[in-house]
């Protein structure tokens, strides 16, 4: 039987990203072995995905732990870094798949596209390949948890770097008024931001017991997302949840483009997206200023708009959101 490593050595979102690339491969090599590189901590989100055999535990691009025999094919889905490739050439494959890097002049492949939505590259990636790819096909299966949050709304405190976290006292102003209008809300993110949501609840006047960051584990905080009636967050791997599981959401975006990591244009009567049009700094240790352009007033509109079930005017963008769109369609 033949093998073909993925790496994919990233976060949530980034592997729901993946997710089209993931099943095209099944589809064209039904027959193979397919193995991922990827964190550990994902496995109950790659289960979902229902197209992998076997997973690699592997946190960092270069630190894939390879002892079986040379795969038939190594796929890049990690990005067009020395280390991905240097690691994926190092498993002896009969063939790599990768976008290009001038250190490897040896290993052909696509020439990276920066302003290319993350879904669309690695569909492009194989593609090149003469793999056909679904761009559609990102749905998952919503997972069952022992505690339902049926129809509540989700807002997600948290993000992978400080310049993607909106401020807390803005998250506390939108928690209020969800109150006033006596819906449900949950409060997430992962133990490391447990005393924000517990800070956001105390000055929103959210119960303790709503508070769910830091108490769930992965497929636990999937089946909430895919419970709930709206999900508010920043660009998360919990925002390409809601993507997977058709849930509406509010999304705050910067200082990343929507474009480049929002929901597929596809999708986009069902989610809001925000965005200030000001690229910065994904991994800086402060607010992104983009970001801090996005207000309370703004917030809580798209929020009654989508609770009531009526489409965002025109595509499912603000102006600016369309214009990053059509820039890089």
């Amino acid at each position: 039987m033949a093998v073909v490593l993925v790496l994919r050595a990233r976060g949530l979102g980034d592997l729901l990203t993946a997710v089209p690339a993931l099943r095209a491969l099944r589809r064209a090599r039904p027959q193979d072995h397919i193995a991922l590189a990827a964190p550990h901590r994902l496995k109950p989100i790659v289960d979902l995905i229902a197209s992998i055999d076997e997973m690699i535990p592997t946190a960092d691009p270069a630190g894939i732990r390879w002892d079986g025999a040379p795969p038939a094919l190594a796929v890049n889905l990690d990005g067009a870094s020395a280390d991905s490739i240097a690691e994926l050439t190092r498993v002896h494959a009969d063939r790599v798949l990768t976008y290009r890097n001038p250190a490897f002049p040896e290993v052909a492949g696509p020439d990276w596209q920066i302003d290319m939505h993350d879904v669309d590259r690695w569909c492009h990636l194989l593609e090149s390949a003469g793999i056909s790819a679904d761009r559609r096909n990102l749905g998952l299966v919503p997972p069952v948890a022992s505690t339902s949050h049926r129809d509540c709304v989700v807002v997600h405190i948290g993000a992978g770097a400080a310049a993607r976290r909106w401020p807390p006292d803005r998250f506390a102003a939108v928690v209020r008024h969800l109150l006033v209008q006596e819906r449900d809300v949950v409060l997430t993110g992962d133990e490391t931001e447990r005393d924000i949501a517990l800070g956001v609840a105390a000055r929103a006047g959210l119960p303790i017991t709503h508070v769910l960051a830091g108490q769930q584990n992965l497929i636990e905080l999937a089946a909430t997302v895919a419970e709930a009636a709206l999900v508010v967050c920043g660009d998360t791997g919990v925002a390409h949840l809601a993507t997977a599981f058709g849930t509406r959401t509010v999304l705050l975006f910067g200082p990343t483009p929507p474009s480049r990591s929002g929901p597929p244009p596809h999708l986009l009567g069902r989610h809001a997206v925000l965005w200030a049009g000001q690229v910065g700094d994904p991994d800086a240790d402060t607010t992104d200023a983009g970001l801090l352009k996005i207000n309370v007033p703004e917030v809580i509109n798209a929020i009654d708009k989508q609770l009531r079930k009526r489409p965002w005017p025109g595509t499912g963008l603000d102006r600016r959101a369309q214009q990053a769109y059509r820039r890089v369609g």
